[in-house]
């Protein structure tokens, strides 16, 4: 049985030419970046290569990036290091519902420390409404963080209008960008961005390295200590081979940025298409049309997700439940809650379909054939 993997927006496959940059760089570059002789030169020029092409990326300059292990890392040094570094000028945050656990978990714990948080709501179709962000924001206000794309359902949110009014106030704005990097336009500069956070293995990258933009005109701490590394604002040995194919990833990403967001929204509406078709009693959960192009939310009718899920699993095809399954308990999504209410049956009958590296038409339509199985099975 060929198993088929639509999960992308979980993590992605590695690009065969990401994998052959990261082990030749891991063989022939063992340098220090910190050293001060050839083999660590030959390193630091890896390293500042890699740094100019993700900031280039986002229209940043080469000195606001800085590398990290992961989107988790840069989230949590946006939120907490913000807060507590501009504690004497207020203890008020603002961030959405719909966020990423790397985003609210920090902002808990703030919370355990005598922070308030403004948790906004969304619409039905998972966006932020800008006029709420502006009216939420305080004198004591210091951090505004909005996700630019939800993981979950794929909605954007209005990320340069919600910049702009942040930017008239003396909060700093963060996006977690995770989702979006790489098929979606960005420039901090334009949408008035101050932090920034960024992963790799979701555009087939490495495993365990990302980047957080920080703006010059803004001051951040280290939120990791014990090393002068990335200009004292993130100590510990950069990870060199990793950073190298993160970079190799990012040039391969905007090189086909536009052919794959234009292939990724065909299966989209491929996966519409089949399933009406088909019969299948289903919605799309957000705006779809107007969200990430590799991620689709559906609502199948009747169906509880981790059932479909468990199922399909078995078929050998790879997508999420709207739900979190961690050690057999099933958590209500946080993001279909916030969308659509804690008793609404969407929020326990959604799945969600993600495309990218090697995903194609067949794929889908396999999918759609086995789905079809599935739930006639568990209708009966």
């Amino acid at each position: 049985m060929e198993k088929i993997y639509l999960d992308h927006a979980a993590t992605s496959p590695v690009h065969p030419e990401v994998l052959e940059t990261t082990y030749e760089t891991m063989k022939n570059f063992y340098g220090n970046a910190s050293s001060i002789h050839g083999f660590g030169r030959e390193a630091r020029h890896l390293l500042d290569d890699a740094r100019s092409v993700f900031a280039k990326s986002i229209g940043a300059k080469q000195s606001e990036i800085v590398i990290t292990s992961g989107g988790t890392e840069s989230d949590n040094t946006a939120v907490i290091e913000t807060a507590l570094s501009r504690e004497s000028m207020g203890k008020h945050l603002i961030t959405s519902k719909v966020e990423h656990h790397a985003i609210l978990e920090p902002m808990e714990y703030l919370e355990s420390l005598g922070f308030e948080v403004t948790y906004l709501p969304v619409d039905e179709f998972g966006q932020v409404d800008p006029e709420l962000v502006q009216s939420a924001i305080r004198p004591d206000t210091t951090l505004v963080s909005i996700m630019y794309g939800n993981n979950e359902v794929g909605t954007l949110m209005n990320i340069a209008e919600i910049g702009a009014i942040v930017a008239e106030t003396e909060s700093y704005f963060h996006t977690d960008a995770v989702q979006a990097y790489g098929l979606e336009e960005i420039d901090v500069k334009r949408s008035q961005i101050d932090l920034l956070s960024v992963s790799a293995h979701k555009i087939n990258g490495p495993k365990g390295v990302g980047f957080l933009y920080v703006s010059e005109a803004i001051h951040l701490p280290s939120f990791m200590r014990g090393g002068e590394q990335e200009t004292k604002r993130r100590a510990g040995t950069e990870n060199i081979p990793a950073i190298a194919g993160f970079k190799k990833a990012v040039e391969i990403m905007q090189a086909e940025k536009v052919q794959r967001k234009e292939a990724y929204n065909t299966l989209k509406q491929q996966v519409v298409s089949e399933l009406t078709e088909a019969g299948i009693d289903f919605e799309v959960n957000g705006a779809s049309e107007n969200g990430l192009a590799h991620v689709l939310s559906l609502w199948i009718k009747e169906i509880p997700s981790d059932q479909l899920l468990m199922n399909l699993d078995l078929m050998g095809i790879a997508i999420s439940a709207g739900s979190a399954c961690t050690a057999g308990n099933i958590e209500p999504s946080h993001v279909l809650t916030a969308m659509y209410g804690e008793n609404n049956p969407r929020v326990s009958q959604s799945v969600r379909v993600s495309f990218g590296l090697g995903t194609e038409p067949q794929m889908i339509h396999e999918l759609v054939e086995k789905l079809v199985i599935v739930v006639n099975r568990l209708k009966k």
